[in-house]
């Protein structure tokens, strides 16, 4: 394993040597697995690299699938043009899903038109992200939705063109952003969500109260403080939920967006660590996405990260990963591990970006300090000092506050500005 050395000048940690054996084999062709690959070429790495993909599409970005994909604007964002993968020398297998991990053989067994097959590496890399919560017992009826691949998104946006109402199970990021979605393409839509308001629980209720009123002024039935019982089917088609409160909504299209868990049964027998679920399970890594087992290695949001108190955390954000695979690249590189930088997640709903900057917590104290009604931005402190900053519609404001993220700042030196 590589020594590592601190530059205290730059704050900067160096690694003496890399530790990348060849051939490399990425498990997962999302956007952790494709920006790994790009940043090992470009690192210098020349040996073989084997980026496996379960489905049969070129990699695609996720965050559009709930936004623009659902609506019609896209068909599909394909993270890379074509001919990329050529070029790059990057050996992508779509259609080959990986089933077992070997790690005394250094193996991974991969299905691919009905056969199995093992594939060798010289290091290996996890990065298979998650796969959507379902509600139980709905598996079979029609019309009923998850959304997480492109096909979910493709047949969520048919069955939305005959629909009459839409229930969208759950007020996440994912469900405001459907029933967004929905509206924009006219299907009326019911919001249910069992928290007191939506996003009540990355965000705390007082943001969740004015993304309340977004979701009002566009005509959404919100239903918050209440859960879902049971999804009706109607000649095997649903055709309304029921609620815990014992009253009913009726839909002929049901979206359930409710979460998901990291992909990873196919780490069953493997030996591999994984989180425990009280940390947000995933596979338990280090600070550089180092496992419990010789060269291998997760990223994304499948991965269970510790920080530097040594606390494991799963983060399910865009930028998150981004940043995960340049580390992990480097790492194997034996280069200069990149600074982290700010957290940062964004949604798009009504016209309105939503962004976010930091590590806020729902129990942190708010400050408004911008609200026209409409549009807003606020602070987020813990124990006297900034932890984050959420904005709509102010992306100009936002990004300048990310400045203030860089270093510990009071609070109250921004609120006196």
């Amino acid at each position: 394993m590589a020594a590592v050395c601190r530059d205290h000048s730059s704050n900067r940690t160096e690694v003496e040597s890399g530790v990348v054996k060849a051939p490399v084999v990425i498990v997962g062709a999302g956007l952790g697995g494709v920006r790994l690959a790009e940043n090992l070429r470009n690192g210098g790495y020349e040996g073989e690299l084997v980026l496996l993909g379960a489905e049969t599409h070129p990699p695609y970005d996720r965050p559009p699938l709930s936004k623009t994909v659902l609506t019609g604007d896209d068909e599909r964002v394909d993270l890379k043009p074509a001919e990329f993968f050529d070029d790059a020398r990057i050996d992508l297998r779509t259609g080959s899903r990986v089933v077992a991990v070997d790690p005394a053989s250094h193996t991974v067994t991969v299905e691919r038109d009905g056969a199995a097959q093992p594939v060798e590496y010289g290091t290996l890399v996890l990065a298979t992200g998650l796969v959507a919560r379902r509600f139980p017992g709905a598996d079979g009826i029609a019309g009923v939705h998850v959304i997480r691949t492109v096909e979910d998104a493709l047949a969520l946006r048919t069955d939305a063109g005959a629909a009459t109402r839409a229930a969208v199970i759950g007020a996440g990021f994912i469900g405001c952003e459907v029933a967004a979605s929905l509206q924009k393409l006219d299907v009326p839509v019911t919001l249910i969500e069992p928290t007191p308001t939506p996003l009540s629980g990355p965000l705390g209720p007082r943001i969740g109260e004015m993304v309340t009123r977004l979701h009002v002024e566009a005509g959404v039935d919100l239903r918050v403080g209440v859960g879902v019982d049971e999804i009706v089917a109607d000649e095997g088609r649903a055709s309304a939920v029921v609620l815990s409160d014992g009253s009913r909504v009726d839909a002929d299209l049901v979206v359930v967006g409710i979460g998901g868990v990291p992909d990873l049964g196919y780490l069953d027998g493997s030996g591999i660590e994984l989180a425990d679920r009280s940390a947000g399970g995933g596979v338990a890594c280090d600070g550089v996405g180092r496992t419990s087992a010789a060269d291998v290695y997760a990223l994304g949001d499948c991965a269970n990260w510790h920080d530097a108190d040594g606390r494991g955390h799963r983060v399910e954000h865009w930028t998150h990963t981004v940043d995960a695979a340049a580390l992990v690249a480097a790492q194997l590189l034996g280069h200069t591990i990149p600074h982290q930088t700010v957290p940062y997640f964004w949604s798009d709903q009504y016209g309105l970006k939503f962004q976010m900057l930091g590590t806020p917590r729902s129990d942190d104290e708010v400050h408004v300090v911008d609200d026209d009604g409409r549009k807003f931005l606020a602070y987020y402190s813990r124990e006297g000092l900034l932890t984050g900053v959420v904005g709509a519609g102010r992306v100009g404001k936002l990004m300048k506050a990310r400045q203030y993220l860089l270093t510990p700042t009071p609070i109250a030196s921004l609120l006196d500005a």
